[in-house]
């Protein structure tokens, strides 16, 4: 991987002594610029598709129809006018063949992997609009990034950046795709999912589908998409607050957001 880019040092210390350790989103200081976010996802991709073992990803070229389907519902989120770096990160998706694990995740610089299992789990393509809004708002926001820079410190991130660490660009390579979000972040997520969705066909509220048949069924092992903070019944809650005060409203012919969806699933 070539070496990261980073904003001067002085520009760095301005940025730290004028926001306090506060990042443009609120959410905290983030050392890395959007190129290394860009860079860093690139990486987490090689990494996760060179291990075809832990994720199988359904190879495009065979399963046409289904990665056209999920490209389209893709852009629709991306042409609906709200994703800040719409033009910055690549946006690629991949689907990786699991049923057992209803996740989905987005590295940064946009790589977005989807299981099957979710897609199977879910009901209409407006949730899965939702739960790909919310795993898109993570990169947008940049909040991956943000949680490292946290986590490990800013003189050890500004070495890893300068390609002083390669041992550890490595390993934050592989930790991305299961890093822990925090509770803004969570809630970060499930605003701007919804702000992605209102101006589009779907349901704004969407991903709140999702969490709410998780409690309905009542799992005793919730899926690595729900976190652990904040509890699944506020998040359905202000996911449709967020909705409702946004005044959104969803044009999608229902045969489209159900049976379409059905027949998507099929693919799989």
């Amino acid at each position: 991987m070539k070496k990261l880019k980073l904003i001067s040092f002085y520009s760095l210390m301005s940025a730290t002594l004028i926001l306090n350790g506060c990042g443009k989103d609120g959410v905290g200081l983030n050392i890395f610029s959007v190129e290394d976010d860009k860079q860093l996802g690139l990486q987490t991709k090689g990494q996760i598709e060179a291990d075809p073992a832990q994720f199988p990803i359904l190879d495009p070229s065979t399963h046409a129809e289904a990665y056209a389907y999920i490209y389209k519902l893709r852009d629709d989120i991306l042409n609906a006018g709200q994703v800040t770096h719409k033009d910055d990160f690549n946006w690629e998706v991949k689907i990786i063949k699991n049923d057992d694990v209803q996740n989905a995740f987005c590295t940064p610089g946009g790589y977005i992997y989807v299981y099957t299992g979710l897609i199977k789990y879910l009901d209409n393509k407006s949730s899965l609009a939702g739960v790909m809004g919310h795993e898109m708002a993570h990169a947008d926001k940049r909040h991956s990034t943000t949680q490292l820079t946290k986590q490990y410190g800013v003189q050890t991130m500004l070495d890893v950046v300068l390609g002083k660490n390669q041992g550890l660009l490595s390993q934050i390579g592989s930790q991305l795709v299961t890093l822990q979000f925090s509770r803004t972040d969570e809630s970060q997520a499930d605003e701007y999912s919804v702000k992605y969705l209102c101006p589009s066909k779907y349901h704004a509220d969407g991903a709140a589908n999702f969490f709410q048949k998780i409690i309905d069924q009542g799992s005793a092992t919730p899926p690595a998409f729900l976190s652990t903070h904040p509890n699944p019944d506020n998040r359905v809650k202000n996911i449709q607050k967020f909705a409702s005060e946004g005044a959104c409203s969803a044009t999608i012919d229902e045969s489209e957001n159900t049976t379409d969806y059905a027949r998507f699933k099929s693919l799989l």
